[in-house]
Order: C-alpha cells, then sequence, then structure tokens
C-alpha cells in the first residue's frame, strides 16, 4: 500500500509512505514513481501522524453520561456522590453486558483516530482487534478504592509490569498524603505510572515513571489539573481521556482544552499521544519512521492550518484514513473511489457531524444489541445523513 503526497508535522515537503508486512516500510519524495504496490491512495491536502495512543480509558464505562454536578474536593468525595445521587443512571448502564460496553469503547476510540488504547480496569480480552487494546499491566484502581492494595503492589508475580494507579485526584492533603503512601510502600521498586495526579508535587513526580493527563476528566471534578509545568521536567507526560463518567467521547476535545491550559507547549502535547506514550508501554509504534508499525492516521487540512495548528484543530469528521498495524480500520467516503477493491461489506456506514465513514466491523449491530439494553443511550454517531 502506497499512501501519496502527505504533509508531516514536523517536515516543509509532502511524502510518500509505503506500508508492507504490517510496517512502514519506506518514507520517499513525492516524486517518486517506480512504485509497483496494487492500492495506492493519492491525498489532496492531508496531514499524517501516528495513530494515536490513550494512555488512560476505562472502555466499559464509556456509555455512561457525565456524572455530578458540583466541584469536589477528591475522587472519593465523587464516587461517594454520585453512587448516592445517581442510582438509576449507574443502574440502566450497568444493565448492558460489559463486553458490549467495552467494544463501544473501542469504536470510541477508532473514530478519534485512536489505534492504541490502555484499558485500565480487569483484563477484558476482546476478540475485538480493530485496535490495540494495551493490557500488559500491573493494574491497581487506587490507595483509597483498592482492597488490601499494599498487597497486591507487591506481588512479586508481577514484578515486571508497570503497576498502574490512580493517585493524587484531588485537590486536598488526604489526595497529596495518599501519593506519599503509594511511593514508600512500593517495597519492590516497581516501575509506577500514575494518573490524574493533580495533587502531586515535584519530589513526588521523580518516583514515577510516568504520569498520565486527563485533563478534561480533572477540570470535571476538581476544576484544576495537574501542575505538568513543574512536573515535566521530572517524568514523563502521557495523555489519557478516562471514560465518559467524566469527560466526553472525543479525544480531540479533551487535546483543545489541554492546549489552552500553556502547561506544556504544543511539541510536548503532541508527543504525549505518540513517542512518549511508545516508549512507556514498550510499543514499535508513536513514530512516523521506516521499521515502525503502521498504526496511521491521514485527516484533511484545514484551511490556512500548518505545523501543530494543523493537528490540534481536527476532529473526527476530518479523518480521512486510520490503518492500525498495516489494515485500513476506517476511510471516509472520498476515498472510496480509490479502494476499488476493498471488501465494503466489511465495513459499517456512519455518519460524523454529517461526513460519512466507513468503519471495520458492523457498528450499526453493536449500537442496537446495547439499546435492547437500554433505548436511552445517546451515540455521537448516526446511521443516516442528518438533514
Amino acid at each position: 500500500m502506497i499512501l501519496k503526497h502527505l504533509k508531516m508535522i514536523d517536515e516543509t515537503e509532502p511524502v510518500n509512505i509505503r506500508v508492507a508486512d504490517e510496517k512502514i516500510a519506506s518514507i520517499s519524495p513525492v516524486n517518486r514513481s517506480d512504485f509497483n504496490d496494487h492500492l495506492q491512495l493519492t491525498f489532496e491536502n492531508a496531514i499524517v501522524f501516528p495513530g494515536i495512543i490513550n494512555s488512560h480509558d476505562h472502555l466499559d464505562f464509556n456509555l455512561f453520561p457525565q456524572l455530578g454536578n458540583r466541584i469536589y474536593n477528591n475522587y472519593t468525595e465523587w464516587g461517594a456522590h454520585i453512587h448516592s445521587n445517581y442510582k438509576e443512571e449507574i443502574a440502566r448502564i450497568l444493565k448492558i453486558p460489559l463486553l458490549l460496553r467495552a467494544e463501544w469503547g473501542v469504536f470510541k476510540n477508532l473514530l478519534c483516530g485512536v489505534t492504541t488504547v490502555v484499558n485500565h480496569g480487569d483484563r477484558l480480552n476482546l476478540k475485538n482487534n480493530l485496535i490495540t487494546v494495551f493490557e500488559d499491566t500491573h493494574c491497581l484502581h487506587s490507595v483509597r478504592f483498592e482492597k488490601n492494595w499494599k498487597l497486591r503492589l507487591n506481588n512479586p508475580l508481577k514484578i515486571n509490569l508497570p503497576a498502574v494507579v490512580h493517585v493524587g485526584e484531588g485537590d486536598d492533603w488526604l489526595s497529596y498524603h495518599e501519593i506519599d503512601q503509594l511511593t514508600n510502600w512500593n517495597l519492590l521498586r516497581k516501575k509506577l505510572i500514575g494518573i490524574h495526579a493533580v495533587a502531586m508535587s515535584e519530589e513526588q513526580a521523580k518516583k514515577f515513571e510516568a504520569i498520565i493527563w486527563c485533563p478534561q476528566s480533572n477540570y470535571f471534578l476538581l476544576n484544576k489539573t495537574s501542575r505538568l509545568n513543574l512536573l515535566k521536567d521530572h517524568t514523563k507526560i502521557l495523555f489519557g481521556t478516562d471514560s465518559t463518567l467524566t469527560s466526553t467521547w472525543n479525544i480531540w476535545e479533551h487535546l483543545t482544552m489541554a492546549r489552552q491550559t500553556g502547561l506544556v507547549s504544543d511539541k510536548a502535547l503532541y508527543h504525549t499521544l505518540n513517542k512518549n506514550a511508545a516508549a512507556t508501554w514498550r510499543l514499535n509504534s508513536g513514530d512516523i519512521s521506516a521499521g515502525k508499525d503502521a498504526d496511521i492516521v491521514v485527516a484533511k487540512i484545514k484551511q490556512d492550518k500548518a505545523g501543530f495548528d494543523s493537528f490540534f484543530c481536527l476532529g473526527p469528521s476530518e479523518i480521512l484514513l486510520v490503518i492500525h498495524q498495516g489494515n485500513i480500520r476506517l476511510f471516509d467516503e472520498e476515498l472510496l473511489p480509490q479502494l476499488t477493491d476493498i471488501a465494503i461489506n466489511d465495513f459499517s456506514q456512519i455518519f460524523i457531524n454529517g461526513a460519512r465513514k466507513y468503519v471495520r466491523g458492523n457498528l450499526p449491530a453493536l449500537m442496537e444489541s446495547i439499546r435492547k439494553y437500554n433505548p436511552e443511550v445517546n451515540f455521537p454517531v448516526s446511521l443516516t445523513r442528518p438533514n
């Protein structure tokens, strides 16, 4: 497969990208014409970037509406409040089988250009391979919600897995103190990856392999987020969405909010989604270069946008193509005339903000199955073009 005439964020001249055997085989100037690949896709005014790595999501919690109606001191206060005040709303979603909820979580990510998502929670072992669902972690919920967390953290059978845990998710002394509790009880000196870290200090950050920034979730619960301008020099920063319990489904809206904080540079924010995440999770992706896994996204450049502006102004409706490990998972209708040999029956037709997309798998059937359990579920896609 050849992807022709694409602009890269950090390059001035457009390039061609050749994909073979699930890898990026080569990147070459656009004037090269000696390709003999059967499938060649030519683009106009399009940007290419590595498939997004969403480092924190709860895949089975993405059918919930945002729950909460005030600013909280910490996550335990929020948890107690929603379980007391939103019992019916929670029950309606939880009656949907877990695997159906998790499959929607996969589609939610794919529609936004995510090709790897790190699931936080019990292993799902999904058979759906549309994107990489990364679960090779030692997953703990938190110091205050995880039973026997000290024993679990120091499980010698999981010594080689990074411990991934919600930590410091609050704006009070308890949230700050639990970070010290976690690091002091890390007796096996496991690699720690903290989620949220709103209350984290610079000295505490030094004890973490990485922290995962979920700004939209933080502002919804706490009206505050991590002090990344201070923490970024002491640990790696990754990016996550959390679930729709505390945020919107669209990672591009999260990135807009993150950029507006001004806590990190555009380049640093961009790398939270690819190079930093790939290094932390030890993935052979996160970069458009020869030899890397062919996790690639192509999107339409908005008028007069260039560089990082052309990336951060995107949304799901601008995505033209998503490739995961060399296989097309999603494409825009404008590519259909060039995809004459594609097995179109393997794809579902959906609309996002009026833009027609073809996504691999039977998304309409999944939506129908979910609505059998809860007819009130509101999906961000439609099956017919809006008037």
